[in-house]
């Protein structure tokens, strides 16, 4: 699964796109591994951009739920943007807006975690 990033200040925002399944579960966790571990180095938060996620399985859950687990090992952070309604649904019956912290835009949760990454998003 392609994972486009963009690095703003101290954020790390990574866009999955298209469905999150056990066919494609692996391959994420392999696309995303690189950019935990450059978060735990340089001390970067991560944004997930899931405005592409058209849908999410149980596997997909769990895919994301090791992803926080070795973002606070490392003493990272994981958030979510931009949910799809289908996705949001999906979180919230798993409960996992009890994992993450959400925001409605990528902004939203930049600023949230800096106000310098936000500023470098309004820049572009």
């Amino acid at each position: 699964m392609p994972l486009a990033h963009r690095l703003y200040d101290s954020a790390l925002v990574l866009a999955p796109s298209g469905r999150l399944d056990h066919d494609n579960c692996e391959a994420f966790r392999e696309e995303l591994a690189p950019f935990l571990e450059r978060s735990a180095k340089e001390r970067l938060a991560i944004v997930l951009d899931l405005a592409g996620l058209e849908y999410v399985s149980s596997a997909g859950l769990r895919c994301f739920m090791l992803a926080a687990k070795q973002a606070k090992a490392q003493n990272s952070r994981i958030v979510i943007a931009a949910m799809q309604p289908v996705v949001s649904e999906i979180f919230q019956i798993a409960r996992f807006n009890l994992v993450f912290d959400a925001f409605p835009k990528v902004r939203d949760a930049l600023a949230a975690l800096s106000p310098a990454a936000a500023a470098a998003f309004d820049r572009g």
